[in-house]
This record gives C-alpha cells, sequence and structure tokens, in this order.
C-alpha cells in the first residue's frame, strides 16, 4: 500500500485521470524532480559496487583458461565494456529526460500492452542472475559457517535437492532471503546500500591482493605465461565470442538502466558518473582477479589453477584449518586470524554479491513484473516473484559447466536482449527525436497504441538468426550451418543492427503508406 503523500508526489507533474488509469502506479510513475536526487557520485558508486561481483573476478579466468594471456584477457573484458557502455548512455537519456522506468519506456515501442513483452524477457533474464549471485553468495555464506562448525557440511549425509547438496541449499536460502529483506525497503534503501558497498568491496578486495602477493613474494606466473595464439586468425575465433560475451554480461543493464538514471539530477551528473564507474573498474577488478590467482598459484602449487580462479575457493584455502594442498601447514596458523579472516570474506563476498543482485537483478524485474498489473503488483511484489522465479530456475547448473555458462547463457541472452536495445534506441532518437508525450504512455488509448507489430516484427528478425547458434550452445542441437555459427558470435551485435534497421525502415515505410 502507498501512502496519500506517495500518491500525491507520483502524480504531481501528470494529469489527475491518470491515477485511474490500469496503467499507471506509483511505482511506475514518472519521479517528480524533488525526487531526482542522484548526482555524479550515486551513478559512479552503483557501477562499481555492481561491477565488484564474484562473476567480475571470474572472467579473466574464463578467457585465460580459453588461451588468451593476461593483457590479452583484460584487453577483452575493457573493450566489451566500452562497447556496452554507448547502449547504456543512449537508453539511459529518456529515463533522466522524462523520470520513467525501462518498461514505461518500452511502451513508446512496443505499444502499452506489447511492453510487457521485452519487460518480461528482460525480467527473467534477471531471475537467472539473481539465482546465480544468490548461489554464490550461499557459497560464501556456507565456507563461513564450515570454518566455525565443521559438521556443518555433513548434514544430510550427502545428500541432495534437485542437485545441490543439502548445506548448500540451506546457505542459498539464507541468502535469498536477506535479498529480498533488503529490496522490500525500497529504492533509497538500494541507493544508500549501494553508496557504501562500494567503497568496503573495494578496500576488501585491495587486502586480499596485498597479502597474497606479500605472502607469494610476487605477482606469481601467471603474467608471464604465453597467450596460446600465434597468429590473428588463431585468435579471431576466440576473441570475438568473448567479447560478445563481455558486452552481454552488461546486456541487461543497458535495458533497463532508466530504472536507475531515472532518479538522476541531470543529464551531466547521470552520464558522466556512469563513464568512470563501469569500464575502468571492469578493468581494475578484473586486473585484481588476475594478479590474485597468479600468487595464489605460486602459494598453492598442489590446487589447479582453473579452481584459484573462484576467490571463495582462495579464502577458504585461507580460513582452513588443515594445510591446502602443496603446503605442511595452514595458511594462517592462528585459529583467531582464520576466523577474523572468514567474517570479513564472507562480509565483502556477501556485501559484493548483495549489491550487484539487488541492483541489476531486482530492481528491473520487479518493475516489469509491476507493469505486468500495476494496479496489483507493487515493487516489492516484483522483487518477491523475481526471487522465487531465481529459485526456480537451478542456477547451480548453469554454473556447472564454463561452454554453458558463456555460449548458452551470457551469449544467447545477448542474442534476445540486443534486439529489445536496438528497437528502443532507434525509436527514441532515429523516429521519436527524444520527443515522448509522457501522459499517454499510461493511457490504454493513447497515442502509442496498444500492440506495435513494427515493434514486434523487428523483435522477431532481430532473434531468428541467431536461434540456431543459442540450440546449439545449448546442446539442443548436434550441428548448424556454418552460416549461422558465423553469426552468433556476434549475437548481440547482430541482434541490435538488425532489430533496429527493420524497426526504422518498417517504421518509415508504414508512415509513407498511411498518407
Amino acid at each position: 500500500m502507498h501512502d496519500p503523500q506517495h500518491l500525491r508526489e507520483a502524480l504531481a507533474d501528470l494529469p489527475a485521470d491518470l491515477a485511474d488509469s490500469p496503467l499507471w502506479s506509483p511505482d511506475l510513475s514518472p519521479v517528480p524532480s524533488a525526487r531526482r536526487t542522484w548526482s555524479t557520485y550515486n551513478f559512479a558508486a552503483l557501477w562499481i559496487s555492481m561491477a565488484h561481483c564474484i562473476p567480475t573476478y571470474m572472467l579473466a579466468g574464463g578467457l585465460i583458461a580459453a588461451g588468451m594471456n593476461w593483457w590479452q584477457a583484460l584487453l577483452t573484458i575493457g573493450l566489451g565494456n566500452l562497447i556496452v557502455l554507448v547502449p547504456i548512455l543512449l537508453n539511459a537519456h529518456p529515463g533522466t529526460q522524462y523520470g520513467i522506468p525501462f518498461p514505461v519506456l518500452a511502451r513508446a515501442s512496443f505499444g502499452t500492452a506489447g511492453a510487457n513483452l521485452p519487460a518480461v524477457l528482460r525480467a527473467l533474464v534477471a531471475c537467472g542472475w539473481f539465482g546465480i549471485n544468490t548461489v554464490i553468495g550461499g557459497e560464501a555464506l556456507r565456507t563461513f559457517i564450515v570454518t566455525f562448525w565443521p559438521g556443518f557440511a555433513e548434514i544430510g549425509s550427502g545428500g541432495q535437492i534437485l542437485g545441490l547438496g543439502i548445506p548448500a541449499a540451506l546457505t542459498f536460502l539464507c541468502f535469498w532471503a536477506l535479498n529480498i529483506a533488503i529490496i522490500y525497503k525500497g529504492m533509497n534503501a538500494v541507493r544508500i546500500f549501494e553508496n557504501w558497498a562500494a567503497p568496503i568491496v573495494l578496500v576488501l578486495a585491495g587486502c586480499l591482493l596485498a597479502w597474497v602477493v606479500s605472502r607469494a613474494g610476487g605477482v606469481g606466473p601467471l603474467l608471464d605465461k604465453p597467450s596460446k595464439f600465434k597468429t590473428l586468425a588463431e585468435f579471431w575465433p576466440v576473441f570475438v565470442p568473448s567479447l560478445t560475451g563481455m558486452v552481454g554480461f552488461w546486456a541487461t543493464l543497458s535495458l533497463n538502466i532508466p530504472d536507475f538514471t531515472r532518479y538522476g539530477k541531470s543529464q551531466r551528473e547521470q552520464m558522466l558518473g556512469q563513464a568512470l564507474g563501469l569500464p575502468a573498474t571492469m578493468i581494475a577488478f578484473s586486473a585484481m582477479a588476475v594478479v590474485i590467482t597468479s600468487a595464489s598459484s605460486a602459494i598453492l602449487v598442489g590446487v589447479p589453477v582453473e579452481k584459484l580462479w573462484d576467490p571463495q575457493a582462495v579464502l577458504g584455502f585461507m580460513t582452513a584449518a588443515t594445510p591446502p594442498p602443496g603446503l605442511t601447514a595452514p595458511l594462517l596458523a592462528s585459529a583467531g586470524t582464520r576466523a577474523l579472516v572468514a567474517v570479513i570474506a564472507v562480509f565483502g563476498v556477501g556485501i559484493a554479491t548483495i549489491s550487484v543482485n539487488i541492483a541489476a537483478n531486482v530492481v528491473s524485474p520487479a518493475n516489469d513484473f509491476a507493469n505486468l498489473a500495476p494496479k496489483r503488483i507493487s515493487f516489492q511484489t516484483g522483487g518477491l516473484v523475481t526471487g522465487l522465479l531465481g529459485i526456480a530456475c537451478m542456477p547451480w547448473k548453469l554454473l556447472a559447466n564454463a561452454d554453458t555458462y558463456i555460449n548458452g547463457w551470457l551469449i544467447g541472452y545477448s542474442a534476445l536482449l540486443g534486439p529489445i536495445a536496438g528497437i528502443l534506441i532507434a525509436d527514441y532518437f532515429i523516429i521519436r527525436k527524444k520527443q515522448l508525450d509522457v501522459a499517454d504512455l499510461y493511457r490504454e488509448g493513447g497515442r502509442y497504441g496498444r500492440w506495435n507489430p513494427v515493434a514486434l516484427l523487428a523483435l522477431a528478425c532481430g532473434v531468428l538468426p541467431n536461434l540456431p547458434g543459442f540450440l546449439k550452445g545449448v546442446h539442443l542441437l548436434d550441428t548448424i550451418p556454418a552460416f549461422f555459427a558465423g553469426i552468433y558470435v556476434y549475437a548481440w551485435f547482430t541482434g541490435v543492427l538488425v532489430a533496429g534497421g527493420v524497426y526504422v525502415a518498417a517504421t518509415r515505410l508504414k508512415a509513407t503508406r498511411s498518407r
């Protein structure tokens, strides 16, 4: 329920008749000028806190495992984030200009009812990411508990629930509940949480880096490891799908960034904050991961390097009372020190995971699900639906196989979301010249109509060329024609260009015929 003051503020800049529209609710209403308080720091902190997460930490490891050396991996990550920053800033503009969230912006191009299609597609991807990050946070909590209560690892006597061990399932649910509790506090709580989470996570990562390098006596051997690719012809087939995967990593936020920029004080502040916060943080945090993993491999000589790309594994070895492989004594000799590090570690991983989970994977689907029935589904209820679907998708299975994670998950959903981004950008900047009738976005009989068949056609044209590659990526097809295999590695780029081009051409053709 919303209090009367909240309702008055939400309708302050809108016609009073919209209060009765089934398309309007306070959660989806344009943010009043008085509540647009996010500054450059807030947007930079948002990206810093979201980028400092375990999946980011593990990105470089996947690229190095594919054969790249350290600087090729960082170059791929940096270039991918510079590319995805472009649609992020473009779609951010209407959020700040009109104070509207993503699903309401989508009504301009897809229609007031048709907007539910891109909103739900974006929401379902977020549910998968929510589940993935909750698995990571739950595993950190499990490691922490086992440090103080070793018997916790034996609960259930090896039994599993849908492929997840009983102890891991318990900590997964505990971490899940913590995420939902924070989102129930509302968007201002999200802003406050992101503000102080950003510097804390950075400091803790820096402390881990300093300790590992000091213990190893240097940066370790990985920085000297050569690339396995001797020519550009060998490098390119790995680089392109990897770059697409890096773009796909934040393809979700390139759609729903208006959910945040609607609170921005000005276009300059949101653009500057995002430009400062995203690419630099992704490169810096990935570089820290490379050095930490390299130094750890010099300490834990008996542990496969692939395992050391998981920071939770490194922290687990640090806090273990028994010597890890390659050593005759625990990394931390004092039980008190191990306990202190375990507390700090679970705090750091927990903060990092919650910050990215709430900002990237709950805010958008909460608004998206609310858009299905604005009068009946609130922001908080949408967040709860997101959490439940995050469990239902069994995210631990997505993390079980690197090939499925990159080719099936990262590239797969980028092939789905890229066309939506292309349509939104083309509609707002090319067709409408940045001019929207905000009130009509909330009216069923307004100028935007219920369904826009042109947007549906453009979406289908953007998705279909990548469908065979996706089916192969999730192992539903064994072989596909070389043409479709070649397209799929450019999935996000193909989707944006094809869908955006078809949308502009078909819209102009329709306008010409209607004259």
